[in-house]
């Protein structure tokens, strides 16, 4: 249930003592003994706040020092590039893992008094590994849209993307290791030592990128379409990298917030009355949503710009299934080979030319994907959540498009080689644009002639209160558990746990029928259970749907 204030500016009531946060940072000592004080890496690496004693700098100190130990024994020696976003935490928690790094004899590439979004440390990863036989790797320090006073840490191996289970599992562990030997493997140097040092080097991550863009976006096409374009960067480092689009590549976006404040004041605030910088959220959303019919297309980014939020003059902001199914449909029919390749003339024998790219989708994101992959003759590879299992695809040129259902996409190049092998907001928003100013339609108008042709979808995302018991059970359930034969009045032709496309486990179930399908699966933060659900059919489907698949995981956890 939403709550009463969503979509409203924030108040005073919102605002974070700053001073108080950053003092708890390095202040607060973490308990080693309590579950919810230790490392833990999430999908997203590993997230907390200093004043629940869960992000502190003993946190950062134990993992950096962890990751700074993986990578030697792994034998990769090239630079680590980091990269912080705009939250409070983010400069306090950059500056530790700095000093580690440094001490530990680790080439570190920062910016210069700049933020650095998330897609941009992963093309700087895979830019430098291109020419390079030493590797480099990543950190990016984000808790991504998180309320202001949350702090993230998450770690990008050589291959660009955020790292795999196997290897988080690795730093996790030494990270709680050395938190319960009190620090005591930990070296450091003092910042201004660190900075003065010869591993530390300022580098810039934004021209480069920026520069390359026409290589993966026809600018041209955007900018002779003289659109009206709104941004709003939502307080976060995709503000500079816009400007630079706009002195580098000649294109007028026109940005519509250009604050940057970590107390994110100027949010309005998300369902549940928090601040909140998801743009995929209407009512984080708000702001820009009132303002859709003064631009041709609107778009904004969440803190670190990995994800991406779409809004149209006809479609308000987009759902993100529903700008992913456009999103694959537009690359699929607009990265051929065209008579005369103007968007990358040294490649353009090579343009998409392979017959077997596929399409990565999360096991939670909507069947119109799947539908439109269909028309268009192409593969789904169905992962479980989390961008990380989009990686391997996209850097061995295997998945065009890798896309998850809370708005985290990326995709190849003009040649069909890996642009990021991150979640990458920014492209996802000029991608838009692009739609825009070639096929002179927005992608809302497009998705209405899907709906047409492939039936309308009613997806959503419910919760339902569940113990830590209960919570270990889903993760670890089996199909022939669910003795179930029908859902909603429509048999069940498919039931699994592990993905369909990696044979990864879900940490879950899904159910398909002909008309709709449900996943569930336990929350890794709260004591819940995450009910996903499409009908094809009608509103109420989708709500039988969802109360039938609570009574299902009802009888089984009774037994």
């Amino acid at each position: 249930m939403e709550d009463s204030l969503a979509g409203t500016p924030a108040t005073e009531a919102q605002r974070i003592d700053l001073a108080r946060l950053i003092t708890a940072y390095y202040e607060h000592k973490p308990d080693v003994n309590n579950p919810a004080q230790k490392v833990l890496f999430g999908t997203s690496g590993h997230r907390g706040s200093a004043l629940k004693n869960s992000f502190n700098e003993d946190h950062i100190l134990a993992i950096t020092q962890a990751v700074c130990e993986y990578r030697k024994a792994e034998g990769i020696t090239g630079p680590l590039f980091i990269g912080r976003d705009t939250h409070a935490l983010s400069g306090p928690a950059q500056i530790t893992a700095v000093r580690v790094c440094a001490a530990n004899g680790v080439q570190t590439r920062i910016a210069q008094d700049e933020f650095t979004p998330t897609p941009l440390v992963s093309f700087a990863i895979l830019e430098y590994n291109k020419t390079h036989d030493e590797k480099a790797d990543g950190i990016v320090i984000t808790p991504s849209h998180n309320p202001p006073e949350d702090g993230g840490f998450k770690y990008n191996t050589p291959n660009g993307g955020p790292a795999d289970t196997d290897v988080t599992a690795k730093i996790e562990a030494r990270a709680n290791e050395i938190l319960a030997d009190g620090l005591d493997a930990v070296r450091t140097l003092a910042y201004e030592a660190a900075l003065q040092s010869d591993e530390v080097t300022v580098y810039d991550f934004i021209t480069p990128y920026v520069q390359a863009l026409p290589q993966i976006i026809d600018i041209d096409a955007i900018r002779e379409a003289k659109l009206r374009i709104g941004v709003d960067p939502m307080g976060g480092t995709a503000l500079p990298v816009y400007k630079k689009i706009n002195a580098l590549l000649g294109l007028d976006l026109l940005i519509v917030n250009e604050k940057i404040d970590p107390t994110f004041m100027f949010m309005t605030l998300d369902h549940d009355g928090k601040i909140r910088m998801d743009c995929s959220s209407p009512y984080a959303m708000a702001s820009l949503i009132r303002l859709r019919d003064k631009y041709d297309l609107a778009f904004g980014n969440d803190a670190d710009a990995d994800r991406h939020g779409i809004v149209t003059p006809h479609a308000g902001l987009m759902n993100p299934n529903h700008y992913l199914s456009v999103a694959v449909w537009y690359l699929f029919t607009h990265r051929k080979k065209p008579k005369k390749c103007k968007w990358n003339p040294f490649s353009r024998c090579k343009v998409w030319k392979k017959t077997d790219l596929r399409i990565g989708k999360t096991a939670v994101s909507s069947s119109m994907i799947d539908r439109v992959a269909a028309a268009l003759g192409k593969e789904v590879y169905e992962v479980p959540v989390g961008f990380k299992w989009f990686v391997p695809g996209l850097y061995g040129g295997e998945l065009a498009f890798g896309g998850e259902e809370s708005a985290g996409a990326s995709f190849l190049r003009m040649d069909a080689t890996p642009w990021s092998t991150d979640k990458d907001g920014i492209i996802m928003n000029l991608l838009a644009a692009e739609i825009r100013a070639v096929t002179g339609r927005d992608p809302g108008e497009i998705y209405r002639d899907f709906e047409a042709e492939h039936g309308k979808s009613y997806y959503a995302r419910i919760d339902a209160p569940a113990t830590a018991e209960q919570k270990a059970k889903l993760k670890t359930i089996r199909p022939e558990q669910i003795t179930a034969e029908t859902i909603a009045g429509e048999p069940i032709i498919q039931r699994f746990s592990r993905a369909p496309g990696n044979d990864a486990p879900l940490g879950g179930i899904k159910l398909v029928t002909e008309n709709g399908w449900v996943a569930m699966r336990p929350s890794g933060t709260e004591d819940i259970y995450k009910i996903y659900a499409e009908s094809f059919l009608s509103p109420s489907h989708l709500k039988k749907i969802q109360m039938e698949a609570q009574q299902i995981l009802s009888d089984f956890f009774a037994k």
